[in-house]
């Protein structure tokens, strides 16, 4: 059964940092692509940042380019995902996601983990 675990949200003032981590269980992870997702209340998922198997290719949603950073620990099976400059328009509950999925409207599955929720708010 694939679990995946986020933590690291919490409340901050705009402008400021958080990063966020994912830890995955019950698939081989390093050889997946792994995503970052948020969710809006009451929206639709939205993608964030997807990063290849080997780390080495990071995708991002353009709203967050520059200021998020997406990165991975193959050997502990963890994800991280670095945020910085956050704006109030970022607060949501983030969700770490199996695979390259949700972007440009492809195939996007709930997510099994509980979600760490960011709030950015002064």
């Amino acid at each position: 059964e694939v679990q995946l675990l986020e933590s690291g949200g919490g409340l901050v003032e705009p402008g400021g940092s958080l990063r966020l981590s994912c830890v995955a269980s019950g698939f081989t992870f390093r050889i997946n692509y792994m995503t970052w997702v948020r969710k809006f209340q009451g929206k639709e998922i939205e993608w964030v940042a997807s990063i290849s198997k080997s780390g080495e290719h990071v995708f991002y949603e353009d709203s967050v380019k520059g200021r998020f950073t997406a990165s991975r620990e193959n050997a502990k099976n963890k994800l991280y995902l670095q945020l910085n400059s956050l704006k109030p328009e970022d607060t949501a509950m983030y969700y770490c996601l199996q695979g390259f999925v949700c972007r440009d409207g492809s195939w996007c599955p709930n997510p099994p983990g509980q979600g760490t929720r960011v709030i950015v708010s002064s």
